[in-house]
């Protein structure tokens, strides 16, 4: 064992000094320099020359040169840029043009020698005559003076060809498939090229019909082409094609062209990294049967501390779903159960709007609870986004304060709103819905729990954070249940839920909204006393602008006249509602229109240029709420359309707003907010009209 671990050592010290021989520098310090400071130096590539270059079955460039150039490109440490060419004659024509610095594969004439150095000439293939089986015109150049010899374009073997041998035929193709596929057509009889070009051609594009019939005395010795002129990239190509060894250039030829090879069993070099990887797979397994166990005892700790969580979670996962439908439940009883009481036609006055109050205060409960629902499941699957907008700290918090203050009253217990807020501090930019459920929630929690006394919101900007408190004097939270007071499905929840009502997910949407914007959120308790949360949120001040409230009449109240509608809703119960809460709204005299589907709201705003304001439902047949916004805007960019949806998330408002909708407002449509998007339109229309 001893003799194995110091065996070890050794040849990784062995690998280390035969792989930094192997990265020995080619090029001298002067040429690297030179190599660095040029931007590109460009690479003409005639892929349709196979196997010395062509496109395989994935797309990719591919073939002898190059591989070659990858290995090349190494050595030198510098990626040479690429130009790709679909014709020969398109390649020459750069080439004659100076458009290009290196050819990677030409064969050597007279003419090129004279402008260009040529390198990596890897092997010899000699030039043979090509015909069809079913004819034999002889195996010599002479024995073809009377037929027609077709040659792909600007290639070399035409200008040695019609040099040599002044009396032949030559017809011209583009290329050399062409010139084969027309070969063995019957259109030419015979072509002359590389050997092991033809070889690979007939082989792989099915050119059954072809034969050799002889070899030439011309050779195919084709190579990387440098100009004369570029004397010092013609000396880096000329060291580094030097620097290749015998077996890397075989390596790559014998990877194309089949050559026999010696066996891989037979080097020495397998021998030494199947010796290597031996050693090393056995140390691997040694090293990992020990690591294994260990994670195995560890893992066998973990599924078991998980199988009782997952225990427990399941069961109180389980009790907050049955607590789910007896919330549900509670509600929808009082809907449906006062709403059977108001056929009864004994009713009076009283009983009937007492009713009519239960019936709207036991939909907003229901609302309420399927938002919490629906806003926990998209915070654990992570579906929530920040949307940063400028908001009034005071009128937000003001708005909040006057809708609890309600509640507040109901149970006998006062509500007090501190503002330690200076005027030019109040608008910040922050998500301005996740702070307004932050808030709401913990406000919410505190006049549910809290019997007698107060509860207090109080707000500063202290250290560069906006602080905002949330004071009551209820009921308090039990020192064992405040650990975990945050957690949903947890057991106080559960016993909170089952003594107070609701899904106890109040405080858990609270403290994930305000992580997802940056804040904290800490809280102190005694059992009996009351608590105080305090958030803690980033202050990004913007600065504010006090614009004075015009006295103007106009801003008072809208232009007393007609105000058209369009209402696009296939539903006919929503269209019901939203027409007479319409038609009930005081200052306002409404024509309204209806549009069962998204098309026929296209159509009738196209019609009817009168149409003052569109109420868009979203979810509609034929045409849906947002492609319907898009026509309408290309129409007439200037009407308000106001998106009127159940899909009522972050998520579904921007992309009611993305497609052209001027503003929002979710289902069910509450009156209260209806009626000042409506204000806002129309007057502002009244001041474009006025101008």
């Amino acid at each position: 064992m001893q003799k194995r671990s110091l065996l070890i050592p050794l040849i990784l010290f062995v690998i280390f000094v035969v792989s930094s021989c192997s990265r020995q520098k080619v090029l001298s310090k002067k040429q690297s320099e030179w190599l660095q400071q040029q931007d590109t130096i460009t690479a003409a590539i005639y892929p349709y020359h196979p196997p010395y270059q062509l496109i395989n079955s994935r797309g990719e460039v591919d073939g002898i040169f190059t591989e070659y150039l990858e290995l090349l490109e190494k050595k030198i440490g510098y990626t040479f840029k690429k130009n790709y060419y679909d014709t020969w004659p398109g390649l020459m024509n750069a080439v004659k043009k100076e458009e290009v610095d290196i050819i990677i594969e030409m064969n050597p004439t007279d003419i090129r020698k004279s402008y260009l150095d040529f390198y990596a000439q890897l092997f010899e293939s000699p030039h043979v005559i090509v015909t069809r089986k079913d004819v034999f015109y002889g195996a010599k150049i002479s024995d073809f003076y009377d037929r027609i010899i077709v040659l792909p374009k600007d290639y070399a073997i035409y200008e040695n060809l019609k040099q040599k041998y002044p009396k032949l035929n030559f017809a011209i193709e583009k290329d050399e498939i062409t010139s084969l596929e027309q070969l063995n057509s019957g259109k030419y009889d015979a072509y002359i090229g590389p050997k092991a070009v033809i070889n690979y051609l007939i082989k792989t594009k099915n050119l059954n019909n072809l034969k050799i019939d002889g070899e030439t005395d011309f050779i195919y010795n084709s190579g990387i082409a440098v100009f004369k002129k570029n004397k010092m990239l013609s000396r880096i190509i000329s060291k580094a094609t030097k620097s290749v060894s015998r077996e890397e250039k075989q390596d790559i030829v014998d990877n194309w062209l089949f050559n026999v090879v010696t066996p891989f069993y037979q080097k020495t070099k397998f021998w030494i990294v199947f010796s290597i990887t031996a050693l090393a797979l056995l140390l691997t397994i040694l090293l990992t049967n020990r690591y294994l166990k260990f994670k195995i005892k560890q893992k066998t700790k973990e599924l078991r501390i998980a199988k009782e969580n997952a225990e427990e979670s399941d069961r109180l996962k389980t009790s907050f779903i049955r607590n789910i439908s007896h919330e549900i439940r509670t509600p929808m009883n009082g809907i449906i159960g006062f709403s059977e009481f108001l056929d009864n036609p004994d009713l009076t006055d009283s009983e009937r709007q007492e009713y009519a109050r239960i019936i709207i205060n036991s939909g907003k409960q229901l609302m309420s609870i399927i938002e919490d629902i629906l806003e926990i499941s998209k915070l654990r699957s992570k579906q929530v986004k920040v949307n940063i907008e400028k908001t009034n700290l005071i009128v937000l918090l003001k708005a909040l304060f006057s809708i609890f203050e309600i509640k507040a009253k109901e149970k006998n217990i006062e509500l007090y709103l501190e503002n330690g807020l200076p005027d030019d501090q109040n608008l910040v930019l922050i998500d301005k819905s996740k702070l307004n459920k932050i808030v709401s929630n913990l406000l919410d929690n505190a006049i549910k729990f809290t019997n007698e006394g107060y509860v207090k919101v109080y707000y500063k900007i202290e250290n560069n954070h906006i602080i905002i408190s949330i004071e009551d004097t209820g009921i308090g939270i039990n020192p064992k249940d405040q650990e975990n007071i945050f957690r949903s499905f947890s057991q106080s929840e559960k016993e909170i839920s089952k003594n107070y009502g609701g899904l106890g997910l109040g405080l858990t949407l609270a403290k994930e909204n305000v992580a997802l914007i940056g804040g904290q959120i800490r809280f102190k308790s005694e059992k009996g006393k009351g608590t105080t949360f305090t958030i803690t949120l980033p202050h990004n001040p913007i600065e504010s602008n006090i614009i004075k409230t015009s006295t103007n009449s106009e801003e008072k109240s809208p232009e007393q006249e007609k105000q058209i509608v369009l209402i696009a809703e296939d539903g006919e119960v929503n269209f019901l509602f939203l027409k007479t809460v319409l038609i009930k709204m005081q200052d306002y005299d409404f024509v309204i229109h209806r549009a069962k589907n998204g098309k026929e709201a296209v159509d009738l705003c196209m019609d009817n240029s009168n149409i003052d304001l569109v109420l868009m439902d979203i979810k509609m047949p034929i045409m849906d709420g947002y492609d319907a916004t898009k026509h309408i805007k290309k129409i007439r960019p200037e009407l308000p359309v106001i998106a009127q949806t159940a899909y009522s998330t972050e998520e579904d408002i921007q992309k009611a707003l993305d497609a052209g909708c001027d503003d929002f407002i979710s289902k069910p449509v509450d009156r209260k907010i209806l009626k000042p998007i409506l204000k806002k339109y129309f007057l502002l229309k009244k001041r474009q009209y006025n101008r």
